[in-house]
């Protein structure tokens, strides 16, 4: 079973929320049924937007939010043009840990950054392109925090931040109902990556 063109997928949600152990298992559920399905995170998935990823979260010297949101746009441009876009025409499913949303919820609903900029400028930074499909996985922030051993710079910031970034994540599933799926992010994995598939079912097929 091939689609026609290719499907983007981004999981979203707060710090420890399982983006990166659902991405897999999703992945795994996808190959196993014969679709070609490459998975991705941001900032990240490709050299340089890798480089850009270790100074975002990484480096100990103390970022102005709108250094930050443009660091996090470079790295997007970079990651589209040279990995989703050639995926997506190429006719993959494509799954990616983070994208647009994130910056959103952390540099619009938690640094406080014009939202209406932040949508414009990244649309510039990814020509365009948007997912057919967005998971966001919920879960209380303590829980989430919780759930975190060693912290880097974003998930250190205070609780107050994240209970923002949350915020955000639930207010753009409101805004975006067609395109945002809200998951209950609680319970072991396996019943959260039931709740996952469940909704994938209906957008590439059983």
């Amino acid at each position: 079973m091939t689609p026609r063109r290719g499907i983007f997928i981004t999981l979203e949600g707060p710090e420890g929320c399982g983006k990166t152990t659902q991405l897999d298992i999703l992945a795994q559920w996808l190959r196993d049924r014969g679709l070609d399905t490459l998975t991705t995170i941001e900032p990240g998935g490709e050299p340089v937007a890798e480089r850009i990823r270790h100074m975002l979260l990484h480096d100990d010297d103390p970022l102005m939010a709108k250094t930050e949101l443009f660091l996090y746009l470079a790295a997007r441009a970079q990651h589209v043009e040279r990995v989703i876009e050639p995926a997506l025409q190429a006719g993959r499913i494509v799954l990616c840990a983070r994208f647009s949303d994130s910056t959103l919820a952390y540099q619009g609903y938690a640094r406080g950054l014009d939202l209406g900029f932040i949508r414009h400028a990244n649309l510039f930074a990814t020509g365009g392109i948007e997912p057919d499909l967005t998971l966001v996985i919920d879960v209380p922030v303590e829980v989430g925090l919780g759930r975190q051993m060693d912290r880097n710079r974003m998930e250190a910031e205070s609780l107050q931040f994240h209970q923002k970034v949350r915020e955000g994540f639930l207010k753009t599933a409101e805004e975006s109902p067609g395109r945002v799926k809200l998951i209950d992010g609680t319970g072991d994995v396996e019943t959260v990556s039931r709740r996952i598939i469940s909704v994938v079912e209906g957008c590439v097929g059983k």
